[in-house]
């Protein structure tokens, strides 16, 4: 533990930090672990209450555990806890990734109004992963544009492999799919405006910059 407290002294701490746990349940256990999660997440003081998302289809794991914990030097100070037998019954997988994100506030008030989410899991091509994040801000230039949601962009500061993941919040699977009402030339003068060669262009322009990527969508959990 020191020495990972001594090499987190050498990362300059985000303006807000969060902790992401993925998890895949055990066969036949996801009920027991949705509801061990959330009564854990219940009696948790308001501020460290992580958001939980629960996976309906796309990428592998069952749970999302989305945590703001204000700084790394912070959260590793704590005294970590000991085993915990109930979690390592009700848990077959699960990768843990800390990452700065938005204010707290923004991020706790967009999953408030929610019901669904997208989230998407990006690796990056080696040297491209400021570029990933500058072309996942430039797509939220365009979407802002054309009255879409906007997504929250969480960037790797330690943990699992992956360099950035994002995750949209809707209302609900019919606000996620509606389309955004703007015609074809408002779309392509969106995506020129913020910075993209033409609306076809967006994927494409993606790919240049990424090694892998996973996707999911589903329910937030209350």
């Amino acid at each position: 533990m020191l020495s990972l407290l001594l090499s987190l002294s050498l990362i300059q701490a985000p303006a807000e930090a969060y902790r992401a746990l993925f998890v895949r349940a055990a066969p036949g256990r996801l009920m027991e672990l949705v509801e061990l999660v959330k009564t854990r997440r219940d009696s948790a003081p308001a501020a460290s209450r992580p958001v939980v998302l629960r996976h309906s289809q796309g990428d592998q794991w069952d749970l999302v555990l989305l945590q703001p914990v204000g700084s790394l030097p912070k959260y590793f100070a704590k005294e970590p806890a000991g085993p915990d037998p109930l979690w390592n019954r009700l848990v077959a997988w699960q990768e843990e990734l800390f990452t700065s994100g938005p204010p707290a506030g923004e991020f706790r008030a967009a999953a408030d109004r929610a019901g669904f989410f997208h989230l998407e899991i990006f690796l990056a091509l080696a040297g491209e992963r400021d570029s990933l994040k500058a072309e996942r801000e430039m797509e939220n230039t365009f979407l802002k544009a054309i009255g879409r949601q906007a997504n929250l962009v969480f960037t790797r500061t330690a943990g699992a492999s992956w360099d950035l993941f994002t995750v949209g919040f809707y209302r609900d699977l019919q606000h996620y799919a509606e389309p955004s009402g703007r015609t074809p030339e408002q779309e392509e003068a969106a995506a020129r405006a913020a910075g993209f060669v033409s609306r076809e262009s967006i994927g494409p322009y993606l790919r240049r910059f990424i090694n892998g990527h996973h996707d999911t969508i589903g329910s937030v959990v209350r």
